[in-house]
C-alpha cells in the first residue's frame, strides 16, 4: 500500500513539475501512437469495407484469419518487423530499425487486423433492409459505401478506440524495434519495463499511472465524440 501511495505521489510530482524526461517520453508516446492509429485507420477501414461488400472465394476464411490476428503476440510482430527492417531485410534501405518510424510501422501492423475485423463486424451488423434500400435508390458505389460507413460510424469509432488502446499499451514490439533508446525511441511502456527491471518500482508505478491517465483521457474524449 505504501508503494502505491508513493507511486501516486511521484506521478503527481512528475506531472506538476513537468519533468523534462517524462514530458519528452510522453510526447513521443503520443506521437507514435497517434501516427500508427491514423495510418491503421486509413488502411483498415477501406480494407474492412472492401472485404464486407465484395464476394470472393475464401472470404469467410480470410475473415477468420483477421479475427484470429486479434490475439497476435506483440513479440511475433516485433520479430517480423525486425527481420523486415534489419540491414539484410527487404526494407533495410529505409533505415527504420531503432527509430520512431520503425515503431510506428510495427504498431500499425499490430492494430490493422483489429480495426479491420471490427469494421467488418460493424458493417455486417447493418440491417439488410437499409442495404437493399440504398441499392434500390440507385446509389453509386461511393454513395453506397459512404452511407454504410455513416450508418456504422459509432461501431467504427469504437474500433478506432480499441486500436488506440492496443497501440498505446504496446511494449513488446516497441522494445524489439525501437530498442528503448533514451531520448530517441523510449516511450512510456518501455520506460516502465526498464525501471521495473532496475528495481525502481516507485518510478515505474508513477509512469504507469501517467500512462493510464493519458489512455483514460483520450478514450473519454473519443467516447464523447462518438456520443456526439
Amino acid at each position: 500500500m505504501n508503494d502505491l501511495l508513493t507511486g501516486i505521489e511521484t506521478a503527481f510530482h512528475l506531472i506538476l513539475t513537468a519533468d523534462p524526461e517524462v514530458l519528452n517520453i510522453t510526447i513521443r508516446t503520443l506521437q507514435i501512437t497517434f501516427s500508427s492509429v491514423l495510418l491503421s485507420t486509413i488502411i483498415a477501414i477501406p480494407l474492412g469495407a472492401a472485404i464486407t461488400f465484395r464476394e470472393f472465394h475464401g472470404k469467410k476464411a480470410l475473415i477468420s484469419v483477421i479475427q484470429t490476428l486479434y490475439a497476435l503476440p506483440t513479440v511475433i510482430v516485433g520479430l517480423l518487423c525486425y527481420m523486415l527492417l534489419s540491414r539484410s531485410g527487404p526494407l533495410g534501405d529505409l533505415k527504420w530499425l531503432f527509430t520512431p518510424n520503425g515503431m510506428i510501422f510495427g504498431q500499425t501492423i499490430l492494430i490493422i487486423p483489429i480495426m479491420a475485423g471490427l469494421t467488418i463486424a460493424a458493417l455486417q451488423a447493418i440491417d439488410p433492409i437499409i442495404t437493399d434500400t440504398i441499392r434500390s435508390l440507385g446509389a453509386s458505389r461511393f454513395q453506397f459505401l459512404k452511407s454504410h460507413l455513416r450508418e456504422a460510424r459509432f461501431a467504427i469509432m469504437a474500433a478506432v478506440i480499441v486500436g488506440f488502446s492496443r497501440a498505446i499499451s504496446e511494449v513488446g514490439t516497441a522494445i524489439m524495434i525501437g530498442g528503448n533508446i533514451k531520448g530517441h525511441t523510449r516511450v512510456l511502456t518501455t520506460a516502465i519495463s526498464l525501471q521495473t527491471s532496475m528495481g525502481n518500482f516507485n518510478l515505474s508505478l508513477a509512469l504507469g499511472i501517467i500512462l493510464l491517465a493519458i489512455a483514460l483521457i483520450i478514450n473519454l474524449f473519443m467516447g464523447f465524440v462518438q456520443n456526439r
